[in-house]
């Protein structure tokens, strides 16, 4: 799947290093404004120990995990929507992406250069919120325009386009996302969707901190947390300087006793990874045989025909029905004959909705 997280923030606030740590693509990192310039990408693993434990189950010829795409976006500076620094870029950067890495600096350190002279990461966020919404701000007055036009001439579709840009301008005015703006029907959701404004999408904040926070967050994590406690986001604790130092680290027994001795059990760059795959409102759904074990990316909800078309287009368009083992009978029964024998395996039609975890297998006919 082409869907995206776009990481974002002010210059010199940790995102080039947290990326260098989540992809194998070496974006630039140096003490410097606007040291990215072109947005990085990078395909990720996405960790899933369900994975892990089907292969040690099936002991397969391959191995196929899920992955979710970052992109590193330039920095962001005050004046941005009006062109300033690499504005334009970056806008145009972020509006292509699906959902939003907001990474704020929430540590002291001298050698540093913070683009605004002191750390405040609630300033910092404030900055880009406000230039994303001047930015959807003018879209959708110049949308208004337009429509209140048609609206007033009588049209119904143009008088429901009215309202929704309304509802969306007057919440941009007051300084919130267009994102917090909920609505009724199907078409009113659609229109919504379809403005492709910057602050619809959905947002992770990550709270960029030095290695005595990692474990516990510190004070400007709590004013963060605090600021965005009516928006629906979520927020993640993650020490990008400490995950560089984990990743170059050559054993999985060393980074877990390199995290042990600060507090965790798990590197923030894995629990960036799922929650990024989860911002997406990304799920999994396995095949699993002595061939291949993979995990196979479809979006929450979708219903069995369409997670078929991940896999071949013709599995979708000759659906007949999906055998569907859960993963938890799967493992506690061990594996796809005990299922069978135990009656457990669901045989599934076209209006089935893909549960996370599923361990599926089409039948089809073209």
């Amino acid at each position: 799947m082409a869907l995206q997280c776009g990481i974002v923030g002010l210059p010199n606030v940790g995102k080039s290093t947290l990326f260098n740590c989540l992809s194998n693509a070496k974006a630039q990192s140096a003490n410097f404004p606007f040291c990215t310039i072109e947005p990085n990408v990078g395909v990720i693993t996405v960790p899933d120990e369900r994975l892990n434990k089907l292969v040690e189950m099936c002991n397969p010829r391959s191995v196929v995990p899920a992955t979710v795409e970052i992109v590193d976006i330039a920095g962001l500076v005050k004046g941005a929507s009006k062109g300033e620094g690499l504005g334009n870029k970056f806008l145009a950067n972020i509006r292509e992406t699906d959902a939003i890495i907001h990474v704020l600096r929430c540590f002291d350190d001298d050698n540093i250069t913070h683009v605004d002279g002191s750390v405040d990461p609630v300033r910092d966020k404030e900055i880009i919120d406000f230039e994303l919404q001047i930015k959807d701000l003018e879209t959708v007055e110049s949308r208004l325009v337009k429509t209140s036009k048609a609206a007033a001439a009588g049209d119904k579709t143009a008088r429901m386009q009215a309202d929704v840009l309304a509802r969306i301008k007057e919440a941009l005015e007051k300084g919130l996302p267009a994102r917090s703006v909920s609505f009724d029907t199907v078409d009113e959701q659609k229109f919504a969707h379809e403005l492709f404004l910057l602050t619809s999408k959905p947002v992770l904040y990550v709270c960029n901190v030095d290695d005595e926070a990692a474990a516990n967050g510190n004070a400007y994590v709590e004013a963060v947390r605090e600021a965005i406690k009516d928006e629906g986001a979520g927020l993640l604790i993650v020490a990008a300087r400490t995950e560089s130092e984990i990743a170059e680290l050559d054993t999985y027994e060393e980074r877990q006793e390199f995290l042990a001795e600060i507090g965790l059990t798990e590197s923030g760059v894995s629990r960036l990874i799922r929650a990024a795959y989860a911002l997406l409102d990304l799920q999994t759904y396995f095949t699993a045989g002595p061939d291949e074990v993979r995990a196979w990316t479809f979006i929450r909800g979708s219903k069995a025909p369409r997670c078929a078309g991940i896999i071949h287009t013709d599995f979708e368009k000759g659906f007949i029905r999906a055998e569907v083992i859960k993963y938890d009978d799967f493992v506690n029964l061990g594996g796809e004959t005990a299922v069978k024998e135990a009656g457990k395996m669901a045989v599934e039609g076209k209006e089935y909705v893909v549960c996370d975890g599923d361990i599926m297998h089409f039948r089809f006919n073209v």
